[in-house]
């Protein structure tokens, strides 16, 4: 069996990985879309699709399922994205997620939908992952030892401090 899993992996953290392991003890082959793969260089989305590709195929180098890791770019047309999904990944029979919206758009095209249990929510959020960054606080014990690597080989949380940063010297909207 084929699963389709999703996410914005900003970081890829111990969450994702905990998800994508139960995934493989039930299915042979898994399709990770990395969700927004448009966006980077924000605070929300700090890294690039390629970047986070990085991260999932070296962290999961060990995982007994044959993995297709694809950057899905977003649309704004929510009626249409499940099909969007589709030209872009190998065929799938079940969907994996927690996200309410995506669970809805897939439920609507009449996909077999599952849910996982979270993993250490409170922590394991690329949110806080990125708060802790931000603050200089321990984070990459929340993360895959290789996510680790890189993240500090394209200097990301110096990059993600960047970002995060108000422009005072200019008003763009006067330009």
């Amino acid at each position: 069996m084929r699963a389709f899993y999703i996410g914005r992996f900003q970081p890829y953290h111990f969450g994702h990985q905990e998800v994508l392991e139960e995934i493989a003890r039930e299915c042979e082959e898994i399709i990770i879309g990395v969700g927004s793969a448009q966006l980077s260089h924000t605070f929300s989305d700090p890294f690039t699709a390629g970047e986070r590709i990085l991260m999932i195929t070296r962290s999961l180098r060990d995982l007994d399922a044959l993995l297709y890791v694809i950057p899905i770019e977003d649309i704004r047309r929510n009626a249409v994205w499940v099909s969007h999904v589709m030209t872009m990944t190998p065929l799938f029979d079940v969907v994996y997620t927690n996200n309410p919206y995506v669970i809805r758009l897939f439920n609507e095209a009449r996909f077999e939908v599952k849910s996982s249990p979270l993993y250490k929510r409170e922590v394991c959020s690329g949110s806080e992952i990125r708060k802790r960054m931000l603050r200089d606080e321990p984070w990459q014990h929340l993360v895959p030892q290789a996510a680790v690597e890189v993240i500090e080989k394209i200097d990301g949380v110096n990059r993600l401090k960047e970002v995060s940063k108000e422009d005072k010297t200019s008003d763009l909207g006067t330009l």
